[in-house]
């Protein structure tokens, strides 16, 4: 049994470099991640598969630890944010891998602040933004249009239909995010997550089913099956526990760093490892869109977070679309 002095001891330093490593590496690796699993799998059950067993062990932990069963309430928002993040955010994205690279497609979900702060500004009633912010804005806008811009920018040009699914994608994870700020949840953060799991993941197998999709285990590669593995495993439980951990011993606004580390990372893993060209649009989009990021984060960490705020960092950053 731990005692109380133990408890309260703080974490080593090691331990909180590990765990930022696991946030900033493994969630920026699962954009190859995911065009490695869907070479030889087809995007929605794949996705559907990753999801089931992610949320099962989720779930199941959150029991273990004495949760309970959610209510239906829960359930209900489970269901509303599972369909709007990892269905049509991650489902999405992860169809459009098939056209777009693995990087490109993280610069544009990098993008999601963007769509956050431009939701709250058009709402009845919403915050008007200050100068940052709309710095922000428009350099995420150019950083878009840099990427998805005539093929004369440098480089080949992205494949403007997969582009744009991506963009929806991050539309969806915008609203889901701010849809489960005051949506009734339960007070375990691995329960929400693990039932959002679970929901999204049968709605992507069904949705699967339904387009016609159907995975022959004979024809999948080694490579596309250990990154499934890999996206379950260490993209999902692994890093997700990590981060929860760091909301407990660190600060918002430190462990939010990943939404302008994990894109970086995902465009040099893409050039590395996955032999996607690191071109001049490439460049320029991945500094302009970075630097969106940093403002539209660092801007809305001016204002201390309500409650509410909280909740939804630590329970809509679990997969950011990916």
């Amino acid at each position: 049994m731990t005692t109380p002095s133990q408890s309260n001891r703080p974490p080593s330093l090691a331990s909180v470099l590990a765990a930022f490593g696991a946030v900033y590496f493994i969630w920026g690796s699962t954009y190859l991640g995911i065009r490695f699993a869907i070479e030889t799998m087809p995007p929605f059950t794949m996705a559907a598969i990753r999801f089931l067993s992610a949320g099962a062990i989720l779930f199941g932990v959150s029991l273990w630890q004495g949760c309970g069963l959610p209510p239906w309430i829960h359930w209900r928002s489970a269901l509303i944010v599972g369909v709007l993040l990892l269905v049509s955010g991650n489902g999405f994205l992860t169809w459009a891998e098939q056209f777009v690279p693995s990087g490109v497609a993280a610069l544009i979900v990098a993008t999601v602040p963007l769509w956050m702060v431009l939701l709250d500004t058009l709402r009845p009633g919403g915050s008007r933004p200050g100068i940052a912010i709309i710095l922000g804005l428009v350099f995420g806008l150019v950083g878009i249009a840099v990427l998805i811009g005539p093929g004369n920018l440098g480089g080949e040009p992205v494949d403007v239909i997969g582009a744009l699914v991506i963009c929806v994608a991050a539309l969806s994870w915008a609203v889901g995010s701010i849809y489960q700020r005051n949506a009734p949840q339960s007070t375990s953060t691995l329960q929400n997550v693990g039932m959002q799991m679970l929901l999204g993941g049968a709605f992507l197998a069904v949705g699967g089913y339904l387009l016609g999709e159907r995975m022959d285990p004979s024809q999948v590669s080694t490579r596309s099956a250990w990154a499934l593995v890999y996206l379950s495993l260490l993209g999902g439980v692994v890093s997700y526990s990590a981060y929860v951990w760091l909301l407990k011993v660190s600060t918002p606004a430190k462990v939010s760093t990943y939404a302008y580390v994990n894109p970086v990372v995902a465009v040099l893993l893409g050039w590395a490892l996955g032999g996607e060209v690191l071109s001049p649009r490439v460049f320029l989009a991945s500094v302009t869109v970075v630097g969106a990021v940093v403002l539209l984060t660092v801007s809305r960490k001016q204002a201390p977070p309500t409650a509410a705020q909280t909740r939804s960092l630590s329970t809509s950053s679990g997969e950011r679309a990916a």
